[in-house]
């Protein structure tokens, strides 16, 4: 571990970078039954406080960070995840694209490949953060997860379902153009804290490394203005295969006459913090999640579940053929 002196002050800086609300998320210390470090809401639901971000940073908690504040629906920065086989080429030229477009990125190492942030001078809107980064990856055809198949050869051997849905490719943060009341939408790993799963602290690449150094260099990179952001995607909307849809929560009906229940249709493998845990279908058609663990089930109300890999909820069902129907109002 780095043995930095972290103090309020740096705490504060890292607070303006990265925080745009005060809920947050904890890395266990402790692996799951099949191995993974996973992430949590503290019991407390305090909100996130300087002493934490100052344990954070002397590697003493690993946080999760969400990337929308609801009440604003904007995020101080937008990032990219990447974490499939030959990903560095493709955040090296995302990233040379966006400074092609004077935006400046950051690139973080990670466990399984790296993540690349960019920020605000201010919080800016997440649907053109989100809109800005699709576009451009798609104009560099770079593989995004839960996006569509290239109808041509592929640029890649990745995983694909059976509905043509890529499981292999970038994440885009933020997930969501905006947050319901009560929602917290999904977040990264803190940058400059330790991974629990292998004790390592990831540096950005462009500053020596000690958290004072790495706090100069993010201060110090530039910003995108509102007027950047507006006019990179002026006239554009989202991609179509991205774009949210009003639903019906509770549509198919099965053979027993009730409506659809993703536990109908997944073999339980463990039970933790508050969730059931099994094989995701979604990972499972494509040949992955072969610890059987990826899906994450709500117990106390079943209506709920996540894929730990990114599946969407609409790649789950169509797999299981309860795809997900569009609601038109009558």
């Amino acid at each position: 571990m780095n043995n930095d002196f972290v103090t309020s002050q740096m705490a504060l800086r890292y607070y303006r970078l990265f925080v745009n609300r005060r809920a947050y998320t904890l890395q266990s210390r402790s692996p799951n039954p099949s191995g993974r470090h996973y992430y949590y809401r503290p019991r407390s639901r305090s909100p996130l406080s300087v002493e934490t971000l100052i344990n954070h940073l002397k590697g003493a908690w690993t946080i999760g960070l969400y990337a929308i504040n609801p009440e604003t629906q904007k995020a101080k920065w937008g990032a990219i995840d990447a974490d499939y086989q030959g990903s560095i080429p493709h955040l090296l030229e995302l990233q040379w694209e966006f400074l092609r477009n004077g935006i400046t990125s950051a690139l973080e190492p990670s466990r399984r490949g790296a993540h690349l942030w960019m920020f605000g001078e201010e919080p800016l809107p997440a649907r053109l953060w989100r809109i800005f980064i699709l576009h451009t990856a798609k104009r560099l055809q770079v593989p995004i997860k839960g996006g569509l198949a290239p109808s041509g050869p592929d640029r890649l051997s990745l995983a694909v379902t059976r509905t043509g849905r890529l499981l292999d490719g970038i994440e885009v943060f933020p997930k969501q153009d905006s947050l319901d009341q009560g929602e917290f939408g999904n977040g990264l790993r803190g940058p400059l804290g330790i991974h629990r799963a292998n004790g390592r602290r990831y540096w950005f690449g462009g500053a020596d490394k000690s958290v004072v150094a790495q706090l100069e260099y993010l201060d110090e990179l530039p910003k995108v203005s509102a007027a950047a952001i507006l006019k990179l995607t002026e006239g554009l909307s989202l991609p179509e295969e991205f774009v949210p849809v009003s639903r019906i929560p509770v549509q198919s009906v099965n053979s027993n006459g009730r409506g659809f229940r993703i536990l109908d249709h997944v073999t339980i493998k463990f039970r933790m913090s508050g969730n059931h845990w099994g094989r995701c279908p979604s990972c499972a058609d494509a040949g992955r999640d072969k610890s059987g663990d990826n899906l994450a089930v709500l117990i106390r109300d079943p209506r709920f579940y996540k894929c730990w890999a990114g599946c969407s909820r609409e790649m789950i069902r169509e797999v299981l053929g309860h795809p997900i129907r569009e609601w038109k109002a009558s």
